[in-house]
């Protein structure tokens, strides 16, 4: 029983930590590093993350420049940039390239809000089913005797429990998004 417990909390904790994940990709007008996280070029074939092939500095609070650890990846890594959905139009002054972060419009923030509640609300549905998996097991172990009716009910409220912290969680997280991306 504690196996479907510690599962349960296992599983729901990388939702959350995708779901924190997601939210450090969306821009708020300030620079930082870990926006560009998520894009790879192609390093000799292979798709590489662009933080294995370049050093990633946050010059300012509006610039990141990009040093690559080798002179024939700049053109191959403002290509990524500008093909991203980011907005984002770097600039190279000889082997470095900066990225200058363009201020947000009114528009485009309430765009980005509506964004992070689709994201929590993902996050919130993804917790609810493994909520929902654990249930249903704990009902076929109650059915196949198992673990008695009482085991099963005090499981479930126990795992209800996780998915209210859980959930709790996720929404101090799109609270704080929220704030930041407001902050002008």
């Amino acid at each position: 029983m504690n196996e479907v417990k510690d599962n349960a909390g296992t599983r729901m904790q990388k939702s959350v930590d995708s779901l924190k994940l997601d939210l450090s990709k969306i821009r708020t007008g300030r620079a930082h590093a870990g926006i560009l996280d998520h894009l790879s070029v192609d390093y000799y074939g292979t798709q590489t993350l662009l933080t294995q092939v370049a050093n990633i500095t946050v010059a300012d609070a509006t610039t990141i420049n990009i040093q690559p650890y080798e002179k024939t990846m700049i053109q191959a890594i403002e290509k990524i940039i500008r093909e991203s959905d980011m907005g984002l139009n770097p600039a190279t002054t000889g082997d470095l390239i900066r990225i200058p972060m363009p201020a947000l419009t009114e528009e485009r923030r309430k765009d980005l809000i509506k964004v992070v509640k689709s994201e929590g609300e993902n996050s919130k549905i993804s917790i609810r089913n493994i909520r929902r998996d654990c249930n249903e097991l704990l009902k076929k172990m109650s059915k196949e005797k198992e673990i008695s009716e009482d085991d099963e009910r005090s499981m479930q409220e126990q795992i209800q429990k996780i998915t209210d912290e859980f959930i709790i969680d996720i929404d101090k997280l799109i609270d704080a998004k929220e704030k930041d991306l407001l902050i002008i």
